[in-house]
């Protein structure tokens, strides 16, 4: 009996998808929970599987068509089909000895989606790539990819190019686009900042790290530091830690933070579970494990889902000052900056001490200006005195 293939439910707030990629071609043999095609959504890239064996005996929707959920992608009937192998065989009669059919035996290599993507766009063969872990990854295909070939040092003067290139936004890129401006006109942001003088963390990291480290194998960073001073501060002016649904105000008494971090396909926000109940070690393993399956495009939505404030730090590119966006429908978000040594006034005197700009948006239709003010004031003071936080937390 034919089964229809189609978009699956993927987790709150992701209701369309992108085809990135058919791993087979109608006609082929597939095998119950074998991946046929990629989906790219604007949080993470996921697989469908065959929901039975047989024939796939018709793709509905091509590579880059937009799909929602429960759209019918394809449709897998009874029979045996063409395997991989006898296809194999009549392409390789038409290809010259070394070629590899990407379509067949590039789509039996375990890889992630963007691993995928990445080696199209390279044009490197998977079967050719030795993963580090189950899955070849991003980093595995970079690993694999020889170094260019070093240019002649000859001058040649030529007129430059004034070319363009017009480059369709990933599905992610795009919804990143438009929920940045939807934010902007249904939130009324408003962004307040402090500085806070992060000497005494300094010190203490540079005391701890070693013991730190070998008593927990992640480093002592930043991140556990401000994870547990937002906390502390949303204890004290809970309205930061909610939501507004309709005409009333969702006070929420648990505290799953967001951590922005980077990925080639823009910015995503893994989500910290209860931190309130967990140890400066793991919240530093938690932010370690989220960054690295970040670049390898390994989040799941799970990793993703929810959350009741963000914290995000731009210090790590660089960046001396912003003013970060909300992250609905979160109503704060805490951003932390690059630390550079500035003179400030010390019992007295003027010393250069290390010292980190800290900006908080906030949604000003439920947070007040003096509540948006103490609590950066509260997160300053704490990070500033960092024996608090034990007291604190």
């Amino acid at each position: 009996m034919p089964s229809n293939i189609v978009v699956p439910e993927m987790g709150e707030s992701i209701v369309d998808a992108r085809i990135a990629k058919w791993l087979k071609q109608e006609g082929d043999a597939v095998s119950v929970g074998e991946p046929l095609v990629e989906l790219e959504t604007d949080k993470v890239d996921v697989e469908v599987a065959a929901p039975q064996t047989g024939v796939l005996s018709k793709i509905a929707h091509a590579t880059g068509a937009d799909v929602k959920i429960g759209d019918v992608l394809g449709t897998i009937s009874e029979g045996k089909g063409q395997r991989a192998e006898g296809k194999g065989k009549e392409r390789e009669e038409g290809k010259g000895r070394g070629e590899r059919d990407r379509a067949g035996a590039a789509a039996e290599v375990a890889a992630t989606p963007a691993a995928r993507r990445l080696a199209r766009q390279e044009n490197v063969d998977l079967s050719t790539v030795k993963p580090e872990g189950p899955r070849v990854t991003p980093d595995d295909i970079k690993s694999a990819k020889p170094a260019p070939a070093e240019a002649p040092r000859t001058h040649v003067p030529t007129t430059p190019e004034r070319s363009e290139e017009r480059v369709r936004m990933s599905k992610r890129r795009a919804t990143i686009a438009k929920r940045l401006v939807e934010v902007q006109s249904t939130a009324a942001m408003l962004t307040t900042f402090n500085e806070a003088d992060m000497t005494a963390v300094m010190q203490l990291r540079e005391r701890r790290k070693q013991a730190f480290k070998d008593r927990y194998g992640v480093s002592l960073g930043l991140s556990s530091f401000f994870v547990k001073a937002a906390i502390a501060a949303l204890r004290e002016f809970p309205r930061l830690n909610a939501e507004i649904q309709g005409d009333e105000m969702v006070l929420k008494h648990y505290y799953d933070i967001g951590i922005a971090v980077g990925s080639e396909e823009g910015l995503v926000v893994p989500v910290l579970r209860d931190a309130d109940r967990l140890s400066f070690a793991e919240i530093e393993q938690g932010v370690r494990d989220f960054a690295a399956r970040a670049k390898n495009s390994t989040l799941t939505l799970d990793d993703l889902r929810g959350g009741t404030f963000t914290i995000t730090n731009g210090g790590v590119f660089g960046s001396l000052m912003s003013t970060p966006i909300l992250n609905p429908p979160q109503v704060g978000i805490l951003g932390l900056h690059a630390i550079k040594d500035r003179p400030a006034a010390v019992d007295g005197r003027i010393e250069l001490r290390p010292m980190m700009y800290t900006a908080l948006t906030y949604d000003h239709r439920i947070v007040d200006g003096s509540e948006a003010v103490r609590f950066l004031v509260k997160v300053k003071e704490l990070v500033e005195d960092p024996g608090q936080l034990l007291i604190e937390g």
